[in-house]
């Protein structure tokens, strides 16, 4: 018997595949395959090339820092000029130079395209700083108003040191030879005082001549608080160099201050003398002592024994005394063996 083959029939079905354990991202990418797009390999490096790279980060994040501080808007209205002087601020806080370095700079990173400055010119930084210089005043009171009035500075007290920076050329109007406090000589200088509150916020400065002496300084700003910033009942503290007699002598002419300083050396020792009202036997249980003298009429004297700082000189003193008795050493023995005679050269050995 022959038999006849049976027909083999196929059904196929569609099984649906579960794919609720699969991460989201791979699902969207199955469905987007699906619909015939074409995916290209994380290892296929011919497909996209690196044409040129900008460093980002530091500038993004001093431009984020100066945004929360709400500086754009300290500088004055939006436009051309706030955008490169907010610039120059940046890159200042990121590698200072000078302008033209700077324009230069910025354009290698991305802070010229935040801030649309890429096509600035080195004439336009700087008439985008004559704009700020304008703006000055306007700064310095919204920064007076916000961290020296008020309930914000309940103490009332203002800071205010001096420093210089020297110049090169013949152009700064202000430039002139005086103390060097960086320590480059023969070169001129300029000066500028810096209004602070407690916590040392700059709110103001002041560009002086290079030649100008700290007290004059001092009175300049003590001056600007009363006059421009109309503030009272203000406490300035400055160093010994700043607040002399004179200045002390004008505040209170001014009106409305205090002043905290430290009196000179001869001052202390009028003090101190054996029946002065300064003894070292006022230091044996306290550290600090309040003492009056007529010298200083209204003024309280607030003495203070620093442990560190006495220990300290002690060791300055014996070192010199040390480095004293090397070197009359080597005279007294230049001096024995017939090197050295005579009392003209001795001495001048000796200085």
């Amino acid at each position: 018997m022959i038999k006849r083959p049976v027909p083999l029939t196929l059904t196929a079905r569609r099984t649906p595949s579960k794919l609720t354990y699969w991460r989201t991202l791979l699902i969207e990418m199955i469905r987007a395959s699906l619909a015939g797009q074409a995916f290209v390999p994380a290892t296929a490096t011919a497909v996209a090339t690196v044409a040129r790279t900008r460093p980002h980060g530091h500038v993004a994040a001093v431009h984020a820092q100066a945004k929360a501080l709400g500086l754009p808007g300290l500088l004055g209205p939006a436009g051309r000029d706030r955008d490169i002087a907010l610039a120059l601020i940046i890159a200042w806080v990121c590698r200072p130079g000078s302008k033209l370095a700077t324009t230069r700079w910025w354009t290698g990173t991305t802070l010229a395209v935040f801030l649309g400055v890429a096509d600035a010119s080195t004439d336009e930084v700087y008439a985008a700083m004559d704009w700020l210089v304008g703006r000055q005043e306007a700064i310095e009171t919204k920064l007076v108003r916000t961290h020296l009035s008020g309930g914000v500075n309940p103490d009332r007290l203002a800071l205010f040191d001096l420093s210089s920076s020297w110049v090169t050329g013949r152009c700064c109007p202000l430039a002139a030879r005086g103390y060097f406090r960086d320590g480059k000589k023969g070169l001129p200088q300029i000066e500028y005082g810096l209004l602070t509150d407690s916590a040392g916020r700059p709110v103001a400065v002041r560009v002086l001549p290079g030649n100008t002496a700290d007290p004059s300084a001092f009175t300049t700003i003590a001056q600007g608080v009363k006059d421009t910033f109309k503030l009272k009942d203000m406490v300035m503290v400055a160093d010994r160099g700043m607040i002399t007699s004179a200045r002390v002598q004008e505040l209170r002419e001014l009106g409305g201050f205090g002043w905290v300083t430290a009196l000179r050396a001869p001052a202390i020792a009028a003090l101190a003398v054996d029946d002065g009202p300064l003894q070292m036997s006022m230091f044996d249980q306290v550290d600090f002592a309040e003492i009056t003298n007529p010298d200083h009429p209204g003024e309280r004297l607030v003495a203070c024994r620093n442990p560190a700082l006495a220990t300290e000189r002690a060791r300055k003193r014996l070192a010199l005394l040390e480095a004293t008795d090397t070197e009359l050493s080597k005279i007294t023995a230049a001096v024995a063996a017939g090197r050295l005679a005579g009392a003209g050269k001795i001495g001048v050995q000796g200085s």
